[in-house]
């Protein structure tokens, strides 16, 4: 009897045991706040990722390097294979995690580091395979990096045969000059590819004899007249390069003066892979098509209760001209916001730390920016996009209906609360070592908040409902135009086109719009991304919210604690969603 007693002692123990193992504490549950088991190597990456970036800069030296917008736009071969090593050594740790031992959290982290991997090593490759289609053009390359690599060490050099080497390298780069002469026209992504090569290298060349120049009397006594002879025929040969180069078909027909660079539907397919999105690209056409459908009703009935009947261009006209006078532009943003952050508290929402409502200012955009924001801009900051007195009638009309206090009763709360402010206020805050940066979310989420609060009746009139449905088809407008764009089938000009007669945009304000849409050649996606991330956040609204599972504000506030990444790990979190390795995309949220 005294042995069962102590054994069921001891069980009634190890059970304790058991249930503590299984049911973390209330510290480790404020641990699971801002970490998982993935932590410690994601943020090892990127500390290490920063590290080579910096070190094998093509552009400046190291010191400078804090002082620019992030790294430079150039790999250099040299630092695209240290890259390269380095996503090779973290994949090969990601093989020894034990994925199905961690937590949700754990997991889905995971899944998403694994998926910034492979994503940064195909960017990688396929940065190589088009160095090496421009090689030929550069056959001074290697040898100048290999005459500047020693100096990170502070290589004690020869400048007698430094200059000898940079003048050999002069002698390459007129060879090169006058064989671009003679020689045919080069495809335009090929020009742009060894342009932004012979850049990284001047960059590198100018870090280089910074170092040595004054301080080395034989290598300032040497080099400077060949350096400079060399980094001015680079400059030549790059302009040569560029005027050289012929403009593939799509743009050839194009009135805009806006470059071409679709990304061809493979590339935006296997961006929609990455960003889990289980969609074609004809489905997404489809969708913003039937969302536009909705617009064009709603916007019939603001029309008819306006007295325009089913002229709405006509309504919309009156709309615009409801802008505010010069000067005053400013006073009828900071009301526009009041008004929105009063009804996000009247309806608890969300949670809005006092801070968040302090931290913010107001600036003025400089008319070049406008050339490509020709709407306000926001976050931290909301950057104002008005005329200013450089600017022409002509444009200064343009900037001011195009901005009237109805278009911008969106774009406010887009822009600060409880859009993009507070995304980077809390995003700061919670679990900042997962950043899996992406549109779906950062634009999809402040673009689910005009889905909100239109529900909500936060529009007072028929001319509120007119201004938030322009930035409504706009988005529906952004998926059309830009899938066909990336997919070839359409110009810039039509885009721009597209913008004037189907949403209603003002001219300028549409090439500005088109312009800022293809200034990078690298993210297809993310001109479609507003509408369908804020419809992904809709559709696990209803799931959730509407499905009595949590309530509006935990809801909103799971969002922001979560972090940026894809809506469907996100969703994956908060459904408790079981995972593989092998996952793959398969939430099918439009339509039901």
């Amino acid at each position: 009897m005294r042995y069962t007693q102590t054994a069921f002692v001891l069980f009634a123990l190890l059970l304790q045991v058991e249930i503590s193992i299984a049911q973390p504490s209330k510290k480790e549950a404020r641990l699971l706040l801002q970490t998982s088991e993935m932590n410690d190597l994601m943020i090892r990456y990127q500390a290490d990722r920063e590290s080579i970036l910096r070190f094998y800069s093509t552009n400046g030296t190291r010191s400078e390097w804090w002082n620019r917008q992030g790294p430079d736009n150039y790999n250099s071969p040299e630092r695209r294979q240290r890259l390269l090593k380095l996503l090779a050594d973290y994949r090969k740790k990601m093989t020894q995690v034990d994925f199905d031992d961690m937590s949700q959290d754990g997991k889905v982290d995971w899944l998403l580091f694994d998926r910034k991997l492979e994503d940064a090593q195909f960017r990688l490759e396929e940065e190589d395979r088009k160095y090496n289609q421009i090689a030929p053009y550069l056959p001074f390359s290697d040898r100048l990096y290999t005459l500047i690599a020693p100096r990170r060490r502070g290589a004690v050099v020869n400048g007698a045969q430094v200059a000898k080497e940079l003048n050999e390298a002069c002698g390459q780069v007129r060879q090169s000059i006058a064989a671009l002469k003679k020689g045919d026209s080069i495809p335009s992504k090929q020009a742009n590819t060894a342009t932004a090569a012979i850049g990284g290298l001047q960059g590198a060349l100018k870090d280089y004899y910074a170092f040595y120049y004054s301080y080395d009397p034989l290598f300032t006594w040497w080099v400077p007249k060949t350096y400079t002879a060399l980094d001015s025929l680079l400059s030549v040969y790059a302009d040569g390069l560029t005027q050289k180069s012929h403009i593939e078909s799509l743009q050839k027909a194009d009135g805009s003066g806006i470059p071409a660079n679709p990304a061809g539907e493979a590339e935006v397919t296997r961006q929609l892979r990455l960003e889990f999105i289980p969609y074609s690209v004809q489905e997404l056409i489809d969708l913003a098509t039937k969302e536009f459908a909705w617009c064009d009703a709603e916007l019939l009935k603001a029309s008819r209760e306006m007295g325009f009947g089913d002229n709405w261009k006509a309504a919309q006209e009156k709309v615009k001209n409801s802008y505010v006078e010069p000067g005053k532009q400013p006073d009828a943003m900071y009301d526009l916001y009041k008004q929105s952050v009063d009804f996000l508290k009247k309806h608890d929402l969300v949670t809005i730390d006092p801070l968040s409502e302090e931290d913010w200012s107001m600036f003025m955009m400089s008319p070049e920016r406008q050339r490509t924001s020709p709407f306000f801009l926001g976050g931290e900051n909301l950057i104002i996009s008005y005329p200013t007195n450089t600017m022409s009638y002509d444009d200064k009309m343009m900037s001011m209906r195009g901005n009237n206090p109805h278009f911008s009763r969106s774009t406010v709360h887009h822009e600060l609360i409880a859009g993009h402010h507070l995304q980077g206020f809390m995003t700061d805050r919670y679990k900042s070592y997962r950043r899996f940066d992406t549109p779906f979310w950062v634009e999809g989420h402040a673009f689910y908040w005009e889905l909100v609060l239109w529900d909500m009746n936060f529009p007072r009139s028929p001319e509120d409902r007119i201004g938030m449905l322009f930035w409504r088809m706009h988005r529906c407008a952004r998926i059309i135009l830009s899938l066909n764009y990336h997919l070839g089938k359409w110009t810039p000009q039509q885009c721009i086109d597209f913008l004037v007669d189907r949403v209603g945009h003002e001219r300028a304000n549409a090439e500005s719009e088109v312009r800022g849409y293809f200034r990078r050649t690298d993210y297809a996606l993310y001109q479609i991304a507003y509408m369908i991330g804020g419809i992904q956040l809709y559709a696990l609204k209803k799931e959730l919210v509407d499905g009595k599972k949590m309530n509006i504000k935990s809801f909103n506030d799971a969002i922001l604690r979560e972090n940026s990444m894809p809506i469907e790990m996100l969703r994956a979190i908060l459904i408790k969603q079981p995972l593989k390795k092998d996952f793959k995309t398969n939430w099918r949220f439009y339509g039901k």
